[in-house]
């Protein structure tokens, strides 16, 4: 019998223990509609915490919200032909505009699409050329720049194998859009943008991150450059947990985005795109949950704190759940990272322990447990989600509410701790093919192999085919610069890179 909540194990199947973590902790499920999810509260008010805090900082560095048409007119994609061949197979078409009804001999009525549209529309996969349309109009000169645009939207790639949050058809994001003066400005922004992702995931979501540039091969389509940051989860493949990209002028020659510059002469702008999306919230999940479900940093934490009143006897329970209810008032009332701490209190009628089951199983990252003897004491039971799910301790109600901060910071910190350990141990410096090889080889875990290379895209093409191995990024900072030869071509190398299998 097993002694876990979640069957089965990461160690045991990996990709199932997921699928039944998102299950177990009521984040999501499949929809009807065929790659598409249902978000669920407890995944939704996760959402909501990673969009209202990177709203912040999206506005901090001078950003503004807008919203553009889901609907996307085919000619658009087509002005820039390496953006629409990027996305070319996975694109959603509306080709009509009404329904109608038919009677069938059976008596059923039957819809039959008519009205067909003089051109296509595609369901935005992402909004480079819509925007850049928009943009063309309300820019007129280079006082109009820069333009730095954010977008709350859905999207849709019609993902042929969908996994809830890492790849659906269907998802929820962020797009940011904007317009400079100078391939300069344009580019520091695209690497301002980087870096507000890399320190997001690091410090919210607790998430030691790889921040790096991708390959030609593996760029956006129609950027000149793109920046990513790059996570290890607990099966040790990769996922890329968002994307900051300089187009330069390509989409600024397709939209026809012109400016009067300082020289009285027209110019095109120099424009940038980046962007997050609900895959967080699966890297969030494979990166700290355990065999018990989720383990949620508690800076992102719908409920930080639930209260699990404890009424072994009937008449006492109305005493309890008022404790449980002014112990939460006063809990409210402090703050954690510049909001009120959120606090719930579970008044459901079930055996205690399958409500401290589905918290755990959620991860919220303490419960508090208050019982009759308690309220006498002024002492409650204190369990953390990042420790054993029968670890708890009894503090005094004053020394909890005064040291809650900190608790949460401990969580919090240990979280990325445990992250970065497991990243550490698994990332490798390795020379040779046959070290590589070894690294990769089907029945070890592998991880973040530091390469030396100097290869091509065909290269590139050649080991992903037959290895399912991909060149993640080439990553900044001094510690992977130092000589060397590419160990496939032999060619002489400068940098090492991050080859990893992902998903």
């Amino acid at each position: 019998m097993s002694t876990t909540a979640i069957t089965p194990t990461r160690a045991v199947d990996f990709p199932e223990w997921y699928q039944q973590v998102v299950r177990a902790a009521d984040l999501a499920e499949n929809s009807e509609v065929r790659g598409c999810m249902v978000i669920k509260p407890w995944g939704c008010g996760l959402w909501e915490n990673i969009q209202r805090t990177l709203d912040v900082k999206f506005k901090a560095t001078g950003h503004q919200n807008a919203y553009f048409p889901l609907l996307i007119p085919l000619s658009y994609l087509e002005k820039e032909s390496q953006h629409a061949e990027g996305f070319a197979t996975e694109c959603a078409v509306v080709t009509h505009h009404r329904l109608e009804s038919v009677k069938q001999p059976d008596g059923k009525i039957k819809l039959v699409p008519t009205g067909e549209l003089a051109e296509p529309f595609v369901i935005r996969p992402t909004s480079e050329t819509i925007i850049g349309a928009a943009f063309a109009r309300w820019v007129e000169s280079y006082r109009d720049l820069p333009l730095l645009i954010n977008q709350w939207c859905n999207v849709m790639r019609w993902e042929m194998r969908p996994r809830l949050f890492l790849r659906t058809a269907e998802f929820l994001w962020q797009e940011g859009h904007t317009a400079h003066e100078t391939a300069g400005e344009a580019m520091e922004e695209a690497r301002l943008m980087h870096r507000v992702y890399e320190e997001f995931l690091r410090n919210h979501l607790a998430i030691p991150v790889i921040a790096g540039e991708k390959t030609e091969r593996e760029r956006f389509p129609g950027a000149l450059n793109s920046f990513t940051v790059e996570a290890m989860v607990q099966d040790r493949k990769a996922i890329q947990a968002g994307t900051s990209h300089f187009l330069g002028q390509n989409f600024s020659k397709a939209a026809n985005i012109e400016f009067l510059g300082r020289d009285n002469q027209r110019h095109l702008a120099w424009t940038t795109s980046w962007g997050v999306s609900t895959r967080l919230i699966g890297t969030l999940i494979m990166a700290h949950g355990d065999d018990d479900g989720v383990i949620l940093p508690p800076r992102i934490a719908p409920t930080q704190i639930v209260i699990l009143p404890v009424t072994p006897k009937p008449d006492t329970r109305a005493a309890v759940i008022d404790a449980c209810e002014a112990f939460a008032q006063t809990l409210r009332a402090h703050s954690y990272q510049d909001r009120p701490l959120a606090v719930h209190v579970d008044k459901r009628d079930i055996p205690g322990g399958t409500r401290n089951w589905e918290w755990i199983k959620k991860g919220v990252p303490l419960r508090v447990e208050i019982g009759p003897r308690d309220i006498g004491i002024r002492s409650v039971a204190v369990a953390r989600r990042d420790r054993g799910p029968k670890e708890k301790e009894f503090i005094g109600k004053e020394e909890f509410i005064r040291n809650v901060p900190d608790i949460l910071d401990d969580i919090q910190n240990a979280l990325l701790e445990r992250a970065t350990k497991l990243r550490d141990e698994n990332t490798k410096r390795l020379d040779t093919e046959a070290e590589f090889r070894a690294f990769f080889a089907d029945e070890l875990p592998g991880g973040f192999a530091l390469m030396h290379w100097a290869g091509s895209s065909a290269d590139e093409e050649r080991l992903q085919k037959e290895l399912k191995i991909t060149i993640r990024c080439v990553p900044h900072g001094d510690e992977y610069a130092e000589e060397g030869k590419c160990f496939i071509t032999g060619k002489p190398s400068t940098r090492r890179v991050v080859f990893a299998r992902s998903y």
